[in-house]
């Protein structure tokens, strides 16, 4: 809730104005994050909003373990095939997202249930981003030219500006580029750049933020049966289409579950090894994301998905 207040002939008056209750569901991929969701959403007039890097894309759906329309149970989602696989995407395609979503559910006198596993992107709507320069050309062809040697261009940079660089890995080249058009565009490091120009959140209200808890044996046990399922419900075959339609050029073609598969295709695994790589890269990513989402997030209640949905509804209940 939030309050208005007006003055009318000279008197103070304060209006309750509805919001929608909002919250956030985080945790490792396959840890029952997107049935959670949606039963939430079910119970508390929700719309879904996911943050995840694959699921963002039409016709990647197998690989992505995207929930198919029927196990949507007539819950409207967004962030889910928003994008072609030749488009690109970054964090403001999140904040747009977000606040169309947000304006909707205003509009509609809807809640919003936030869900995926790339909680970066969470991180970023809660802490917000720096408006970017404009870029000229001229910056444009400059930087094209540093980065015909990502390497040198990476090392530059970390003379150039250690402690920004410092979070970047040295293969990154969006971020890399993105480093190098801010410097000639504007004479400042990064760090200097984005010192002046710090970063507006973007969600402005209240976010309770819940963390699903499993086993790391339940989970690995959880991610190997996902991917023995995707590869009988087709996994091959889609990736074929993606191959021949975008060809591997895009940077969504090289995501665990499609790599290992276009191995598969080129005869370095056969169907064993497919199912091992990819079973092993995505619980390397599993924890990949548990550790960030420890360390990234404050007051967070955690549980498993039994304990979490009856928190979550009570919590609602009271907010």
């Amino acid at each position: 809730m939030i309050y208005r207040l007006l003055v009318f002939c000279g008197f103070a008056i304060i209006i309750l104005m509805n919001t929608p209750k909002q919250l956030a569901i985080i945790g490792p991929t396959a840890s029952g994050k997107t049935a959670l969701s949606i039963k939430i959403a079910q119970k508390i007039n929700a719309y879904v909003l996911s943050l995840d890097s694959l699921s963002i894309y039409k016709e990647i759906d197998i690989v992505s373990a995207k929930p198919a329309p029927q196990e949507r149970e007539g819950i409207e989602h967004f962030g889910i095939d928003h994008l072609y696989p030749d488009q690109n995407f970054d964090v403001t395609t999140f904040i747009k997202l977000y606040e169309d979503v947000y304006a909707l559910a205003l509009k509609k006198k809807k809640n919003l249930v936030i869900v995926g596993g790339t909680s970066f992107y969470l991180k970023m709507l809660i802490e917000g981003i720096s408006t970017l320069p404009m870029i000229s050309a001229q910056t444009k062809h400059k930087t094209q030219t540093y980065l015909k040697s990502l390497h040198d261009a990476y090392e530059w940079l970390k003379d150039l500006d250690p402690w920004y660089m410092s979070q970047i890995a040295s293969n990154d080249s969006y971020r890399i580029e993105k480093a190098l058009n801010i410097y000639f565009e504007t004479s400042f490091t990064p760090s200097e750049y984005f010192k002046q120009f710090p970063p507006k959140p973007t969600i402005k209200t209240a976010l309770r933020i819940y963390q699903i808890m499993i086993e790391r044996e339940t989970l690995r046990s959880r991610i190997a049966l996902r991917t023995q399922q995707m590869i009988k419900s087709g996994l091959i075959d889609e990736i074929c289409r993606l191959e021949k339609k975008y060809t591997r050029t895009p940077y969504c073609m090289k995501a665990i579950g499609i790599k290992e598969t276009l191995a598969y295709l080129d005869g370095i695994y056969d169907k064993k090894m497919l199912h091992e790589k990819i079973t092993v890269h995505t619980a390397q990513l599993a924890k990949r994301q548990t550790t960030f989402n420890r360390s990234q997030f404050n007051n967070v209640t955690k549980g498993n998905t039994e304990e979490l949905e009856k928190i979550i509804l009570n919590d609602m209940k009271l907010a």
